[in-house]
């Protein structure tokens, strides 16, 4: 199936979920989300799944902050993920989403700034985070992050979940569990702390990731950041180390707001 096939199954299972969604969106303040399972056809789900490629062929993201695989340059893997990624860039899915989130205008993301795939193993985390504010070139907002995870019969218990920090790094989670076949959408603004528990399993967690960026921010207020982690409650020094990173990313983004390189993590088409 192409993306187009694929967007129309997904706009189809939002339209059926929009009351529920809805109130998921609200309910779930301040950071809201929203969760739809068994978006897809299990078979294709699986397809997708089995289309992810070695972790020899992704890149190892590996410091204090994260331990995790990723890939944005999707013409190097299997046809299908390419699809998947773009099928949520769909006109008519995106409207969907906007019509539950109600946010005002929503943009998908053909560059994948730090979309596409990612790949979880055995001790990988995500410490928890602020995702960086705008796109790679300054111009929106990010203000969503979609993330569609295929990793079959994968349980609370396996870790490598989705937690939301309501009251920031140094209060308690909640915990979204990277269902299988689960898609699973965020607000992203200068208040939602979210991060992935350490991955208990010997199984892959697999997880297909778009954002989507506006005209406006999420929140009442303007804001500008760059990506900024934190520890987790249990680790002081971390969180120290995390803190002074932070502060000295965000010192260079206000002298140098479009960065001081390129951004890597981007799907470069015409490589």
């Amino acid at each position: 199936m192409d993306r187009f096939e694929i967007g129309s199954l997904i706009e189809q299972r939002l339209a059926r979920a929009i009351d529920e969604s809805g109130r998921q969106w609200q309910q779930a303040a301040p950071i809201h989300y929203f969760i739809v399972d068994d978006l897809l056809p299990v078979e294709l789900a699986m397809q997708i799944r089995q289309a992810f490629p070695q972790t020899s062929q992704m890149m190892l993201r590996k410091s204090l902050r994260e331990l995790k695989y990723i890939s944005a340059q999707m013409d190097r893997h299997a046809p299908i993920l390419e699809e998947i990624i773009f099928a949520f860039q769909q006109p008519a899915v995106v409207e969907q989403v906007r019509a539950i989130t109600a946010l005002r205008s929503l943009y998908p993301d053909e560059h994948l700034y730090a979309g596409g795939i990612s790949v979880m193993g055995r001790g990988h985390f995500l410490n928890p985070h602020l995702d960086n504010s705008h796109d790679k070139d300054r111009e929106r907002y990010r203000v969503l992050n979609l993330l569609y995870y295929v990793s079959p019969d994968w349980q609370e218990t396996n870790g490598g979940n989705l937690e939301v920090w309501p009251d920031g790094p140094d209060g308690r989670p909640t915990t979204i569990v990277s269902r299988f076949n689960r898609l699973a959408v965020m607000v992203t603004n200068q208040h939602s702390w979210h991060s992935v528990s350490t991955s208990l399993s010997d199984e892959l967690r697999c997880c297909v990731s778009n954002y989507y960026f506006s005209d406006h921010p999420a929140a009442s207020d303007e804001y500008f950041h760059p990506t900024s982690f934190r520890g987790r409650p249990d680790q002081p020094v971390r969180d120290i180390a995390l803190r002074a990173d932070a502060a000295a990313r965000g010192w260079l983004r206000k002298l140098f707001p479009k960065g001081v390189r390129p951004a890597k993590h981007v799907y470069n088409k015409d490589r």
